[in-house]
């Protein structure tokens, strides 16, 4: 099986060494989302709520670039610098996934890249 480099202008370059997502076969690999403007890669301003936003708009827009969407999405993990925001992913979440859900882990961290306070990673699955 070939790996295939999932890459797109429509979401914010890899601020390092790695792809934006890696496709095997059926499975997708997403790396993980912050809240940066694809455009600017610059944080999007605004409180968690915009964060959260541009965190699920940058995951669909790699989604997409691979031939799915969020909903094909099968894991997904959440990592917030400050846990008391977990309720408004909920709330965000909801507006951009229909059931069934993906399997989801929520992580504490101490920090994220650029500052940011939300990041998540997704596995997506084609089949």
């Amino acid at each position: 099986m070939k790996r295939e480099i999932i890459q797109t202008d429509n979401a914010p370059q890899a601020i390092g060494t790695y792809s934006q997502a890696i496709r095997m076969g059926n499975t997708v690999y997403l790396s993980g989302q912050i809240p940066l403007i694809p455009e600017t890669m610059e944080l999007v301003d605004g409180d968690m709520n915009m964060q959260i936003h541009r965190v699920f708009d940058n995951l669909q827009a790699v989604c997409q670039a691979a031939g799915g969407n969020l909903n094909d999405i099968v894991k997904l993990n959440v990592f917030l610098t400050d846990l008391n925001h977990f309720p408004l992913v909920n709330e965000i979440m909801a507006t951009y996934f229909t059931e069934p859900y993906p399997a989801r882990a929520a992580i504490g961290v101490a920090e994220l890249p650029k500052g940011a306070q939300v990041e998540m990673d997704a596995v997506m699955d084609l089949s």
